[in-house]
């Protein structure tokens, strides 16, 4: 019996090990293995999470070799408002986030040079020089406590308006939501009624007279059903009315938790080059967008180039307030426009 028993143990011993060696021999199962958490306000069907969020996470998984997952929540599943995005990041709530920057206003104030009245060009040259500028100038400072992975601007934005707006006089006594403190100080200058609010609010506030116009480039429209809503889009002829700046954002601990080939494989699909490719791919979604108003029959209206000037001349206190306003928090305001405006056109003209 004692023989039988010793084996039986032998062969059970014989038995477990083959079956460490088995797994041992299989590619990656002793790799380490990371699930993150990407979270951000719009629905999953919308352009960015499609076109952008889902294509980064769908390649970092790819390129980690199935070793990072990257669970998907939109429309602020995790919990929160789109303004707590950031300090969800910076807390660990979520691993990643995509958010507006200037839905926290003044806390990242030299990103608000991007946002400036008739600053962009193209979406892809400005959110290389919103990039490099970064890189230089905000990293260490503004963003210090969050792992930045991009940043990047929207297409052209413009205004989408119950009544016809086609002169600066067309804005008195509108109330217009605005994406940013910028864009508000702008409005405001213009005589209109700035009404702060998160994108996910702007169809609720159009169809409830919260707002009379929105201003929001044409690629959300869809998602937001604003074409339904409203029946006038102004457009601006050679530069943008405005843009805003986004930022993809990593928990700093996370990110350094990561084994050293894990975060390279987050560093490669990081930086100037996710940055073009976001700013440039969200402004391309602004044509197929522009077009369900075409089809719809709505008043597309485009300022000539005179009359745009007209525009860029209301705006110009926007630019001395803001140069101003850096000064008082120890910044060199009208550097900073100078900085932008060169790295735009440096980028622009490549």
């Amino acid at each position: 019996m004692k023989k039988i028993t010793q084996r039986l143990a032998g062969f059970a011993c014989a038995i477990v090990m083959a079956m460490v060696v088995s797994v041992a021999a299989m590619p990656g199962a002793w790799a380490q293995e990371v699930t993150l958490k990407l979270h951000h306000f719009l629905p999953p069907q919308a352009n960015v999470p499609k076109l952008v969020l889902d294509v980064w996470a769908d390649k970092v998984e790819k390129d980690s070799g199935g070793r990072i997952k990257i669970d998907r929540f939109p429309s602020m599943q995790l919990g929160g408002k789109p303004p707590e995005l950031m300090d969800q990041a910076i807390d660990g709530v979520a691993d990643v986030v995509w958010t507006v920057v200037g839905y926290t206003p003044g806390r990242y104030p030299r990103t608000e040079v991007f946002e400036l009245p008739f600053m962009m060009t193209n979406a892809e040259a400005v959110s290389r020089a919103y990039w490099e500028m970064f890189e230089k100038d905000m990293k260490d400072e503004e963003f210090k406590n969050v792992h930045i992975l991009a940043t990047w601007v929207h297409g052209p934005g413009l205004i989408h308006s119950a009544e016809p707006v086609r002169t600066v006089e067309d804005m008195k006594g509108l109330k217009v939501r605005g994406g940013s403190r910028t864009i508000n100080m702008l409005l405001e200058e213009l005589g209109a009624t700035p009404v702060g609010m998160p994108v996910p609010a702007v169809a609720e506030g159009l169809s409830k007279g919260v707002i009379t116009a929105t201003t929001i480039p044409w690629e959300v429209t869809s998602a937001l059903k604003v074409p339904e809503l409203v029946k006038n889009h102004t457009e601006f002829s050679n530069r943008a009315l405005y843009t805003l700046t986004f930022v993809l954002a990593m928990n700093k601990a996370k990110y350094d938790s990561l084994p050293d080939d894990l975060k390279k494989v987050i560093d490669d699909n990081s930086g100037m080059e996710l940055s073009a490719f976001a700013g440039k791919t969200q402004a391309d979604a602004d044509g197929p967008a522009r077009q369900i108003a075409v089809d719809m029959g709505n008043n597309i209206i485009t300022l000539t180039d005179e009359e745009v000037a007209k525009w860029r001349e209301a705006a110009q206190p926007i630019y001395d307030a803001w140069a101003a306003d850096m000064d008082s928090k120890g910044y060199d305001g009208k550097g900073l426009i100078a900085e932008a405006q060169a790295l735009i056109e440096k980028y622009t003209n490549k």
